[in-house]
């Protein structure tokens, strides 16, 4: 199958992923990854150890031979970027020669790295399987793909993928708007790309009816995501809302809830909602430099039913639960 290529922002080309290309599908058994996620937390306690001067350091002369490493070094505030996320994604065989090095490769090919991957896949899927019924519930109503800090927003654009080859009738004659939601622009910079790309003479997402734009978004303030769902016409299309690696992780308890009413009061009935959740019980000793905020299945579980919702599936990851919600009766 054909990879197809975008152009970031520093001139990288990169491919796009796409999770119906066997090119991008990561190897991986539960019981070999769950062997190398405990050996990779092994090595980040033996690390946690180390003197954070001496960490810091070694990180600086990484991020002098290493463009990913660099990116981990400037994380701003302990949120990692969106594109520094999707080209860990990439693994170490598809990242293109802007990230060339043993050290590049070396992250790429980390359990972090390839459990983002196969997040990412988890949660074009979720999407995916949650529209079919309600687009087959309501034929030529406009799709709407909401992304909450989304960065490239790659899972709404493989959630279209994933329907396209499973259902292709289910996206004929409909206007489909992917609405990237973040405070960021490079990323979505490049999602926009990466979506042309897809819509081109030959490619898989050619004959849609499809959008893309980045929106200016802080979860902080709710109210706005409910006005940007009433001026799009949520409550009249097929909606779905997702956040992958974002508000459900990084989020507190008080912006999500906020977040979840905002959705449950501008949203029709049948609304699909994805996330990723990180796991508390998970071996998270290299998240420490990072303002993830760890939960239980239950805590969320609970903070989601206080907001309306309720977990319709959940897939166990080891660093992470990706779920999908539906509104409760």
């Amino acid at each position: 199958m054909t990879v197809y290529y975008a152009t970031a922002d520093d001139g990288n080309d990169l491919p796009v992923v796409d999770v119906t290309n066997p090119e991008f599908a990561p190897p991986y058994d539960e019981a070999q990854m769950a062997r190398r996620v405990a050996l990779f937390a092994r090595a980040e306690r033996l690390r946690a150890r180390i003197p954070q001067s001496i960490q810091r350091s070694v990180l600086g002369w990484a991020a002098r031979r290493s463009r990913l490493a660099r990116a981990f070094y400037h994380a701003s505030e302990g949120v990692i970027s969106g594109m520094t996320l999707y080209v860990a994604k990439l693994g170490p065989r598809m990242m293109g020669d802007g990230y060339a090095t043993a050290i590049d490769r070396r992250i790429a090919a980390a359990p972090p790295s390839w459990l983002s991957r196969v997040r990412l896949e988890d949660m074009a899927r979720l999407l995916a399987e949650g529209l079919s019924p309600v687009l087959t519930a309501h034929a030529g109503r406009p799709l709407q793909l909401f992304n909450i800090a989304g960065g490239p927003a790659a899972d709404s654009w493989n959630a279209l993928l994933v329907l396209h080859q499973e259902a292709p009738e289910l996206l004929r004659g409909r206007t489909i708007g992917i609405h990237v939601l973040d405070l960021d622009d490079e990323g979505p910079s490049f999602g926009a790309r990466a979506v042309a790309a897809l819509r081109g003479a030959s490619a898989p997402l050619r004959d849609l009816d499809l959008s893309y734009q980045r929106v200016a978004y802080d979860w902080r303030d709710a109210a706005r995501l409910q006005r940007l769902l009433d001026e799009l016409g949520a409550s009249r299309s097929a909606l779905a809302v997702s956040s992958e690696g974002g508000l459900f992780e990084y989020g507190s308890d008080d912006e999500i809830m906020a977040n979840l009413e905002a959705i449950r009061s501008a949203a029709p009935s049948d609304v699909v909602a994805v996330g990723s959740v990180t796991r508390a019980d998970g071996p998270i000793e290299f998240l420490r430099e990072f303002t993830v905020r760890p939960r239980t299945l239950a805590a969320f579980r609970d903070l989601a039913a206080r907001a309306g919702w309720a977990i319709a599936r959940v897939i166990e990851r080891p660093l992470a639960y990706d779920v999908r919600l539906s509104l409760r009766p």
